[in-house]
């Protein structure tokens, strides 16, 4: 049987002091025994996977970046690879969201070579 998957994708909100706040509560929140039922992941804005990495070792609560670029390098100002985030500690990242796709015109096309990358990289996508 399929596991369940629960991620808390923060978009644009929370500070960092919230975020360590946030994440040590759904730390503190889990019955012992939870993770062997439903796997858990955190969806933080870029700057704050590093610090939120360290704070998540040791437990099974996944990280996953909220976007990523496909390609793994280059003049791309503003974008990050999915060599990058899997540096920065993501083990998944997150692709496809309905405002991607209604704001900043990201297409089908897109979407498949961004899973590419990311499954290339070894990253699980959320999609």
């Amino acid at each position: 049987m399929r596991k369940f998957y629960v991620a808390g994708n923060w978009k644009m909100n929370l500070n960092l002091a919230e975020a360590k706040a946030l994440v040590e509560g759904i730390k503190q929140g889990l019955p012992a025994g939870a993770q062997s039922k439903v796997d858990v992941a955190v969806c933080p804005p870029y700057y704050m996977l590093v610090p939120l990495a360290e704070q998540l070792k040791g437990t099974a609560i996944g990280l996953s970046a909220q976007n990523c670029y496909f390609e793994p390098k280059g003049a791309f100002t503003g974008e990050i690879s999915p060599q990058m985030l899997k540096d920065a500690g993501c083990d998944t990242v997150t692709i496809a969201h309905s405002e991607r796709r209604q704001y900043f015109g990201e297409s089908g096309e897109l979407l498949k070579k961004k899973v590419k990358a990311d499954l290339a990289a070894g990253l699980k996508v959320l999609y």
